[in-house]
């Protein structure tokens, strides 16, 4: 029993470093996207990071050997989680092009509580009061960082609330996704989703494409492996360990997003910003005990 006991908690510190790990590597895919998006059109960088990321996600599939086309993929839950991939992909590019880094990612984090609320609507999962409060309270606080009808609002931010429930509406259609779609294929399939976002926003741009410099091509592969490696990572954390145990650490993103807005693109965090994160973080921690909670509760009846 108690090495039973210590494994689970091995597992459960290595699925939690995995998250850490895949974390900073959105964080670090942020700010190469941001970055580049200063030189390149946003249609073009779509198109160029989707493109690499499917081809990393291709190479992975060769590798394992594992299939990417079959019956699975055109499942009516798999179309869902491509129109919902490309709106999130393209309404998130589109804010952290226009927006400032450390708001966008706040705004981001707010994703599982729409998720856990989704569930409840589309799934029939059962959400006690004190989750619908938790739930409520967080996307209080993306309103407190919006701040809607204020001198600080500023529309473009409304790119970031979309991108976030594009991301959610995803995260609902992988739940219903065949189970038998590995993570090089759910791979191999976003980032194509996010080139098909690109060609799109592209089409919609009407913006010629630029030649690729040495440091465009730098950023830009850089900008694919890392997007690769930390949905790769996300994956693997889920499946590591618990994932209540797992999940809360998807909140360092806010952190390392907020210290790479502020060192980079020197940014200035507001008392806004910073009410509404910790209404969100613990909204989201909450909603991870009591979720966590029921499951036992659950398991001794």
């Amino acid at each position: 029993m108690q090495e039973h006991q210590t494994e689970k908690q091995r597992a459960n510190l290595i699925g939690s470093l995995w998250m850490i790990g895949a974390m900073a590597c959105f964080a670090i895919e942020d700010v190469l996207f941001k970055a580049a998006s200063q030189s390149v059109p946003i249609g073009q960088l779509l198109i160029v990071f989707g493109g690499g990321g499917a081809c990393a996600f291709l190479a992975v599939a060769l590798w394992t050997r594992t299939p990417l086309i079959s019956a699975d993929v055109l499942s009516p839950a798999m179309r869902v989680r491509v129109l919902f991939e490309i709106i999130g992909r393209l309404f998130f590019a589109l804010a952290l092009a226009l927006t400032p880094l450390s708001a966008t990612t706040v705004i981001l984090q707010a994703t599982p509580l729409v998720v856990v609320a989704g569930a409840a609507i589309v799934f029939g999962e059962t959400v006690g009061p004190r989750r619908w409060i938790a739930i409520f309270v967080g996307l209080l606080g993306v309103v407190v960082i919006v701040q809607p009808g204020s001198d600080g609002f500023s529309a473009s931010s409304i790119l970031a609330i979309i991108g976030m429930f594009g991301f959610a509406g995803r995260d609902l259609a992988s739940r219903a996704a065949p189970k038998t779609l590995g993570t090089a294929a759910l791979g191999f399939y976003g980032f194509l989703s996010l080139l098909t976002a690109g060609l799109a926003y592209a089409v919609y741009e009407a913006a010629p494409f630029v030649a690729i410099t040495a440091a465009n091509a730098a950023t830009l592969v850089g900008l694919a492996l890392v997007g690769a490696i930390a949905y790769a990572g996300l994956m693997k954390a889920m499946r590591t360990g618990d994932v209540s145990a797992v999940t809360p650490f998807r909140y360092v993103r806010l952190l390392f997003g907020i210290a790479c807005g502020v060192v980079f693109f020197g940014e200035t965090i507001t008392t806004a910003m910073l009410v509404g994160s910790a209404l969100i973080v613990l909204s989201g921690l909450v909603i991870v005990w009591r979720t966590r909670a029921a499951k036992t509760q659950k398991g001794t009846h």
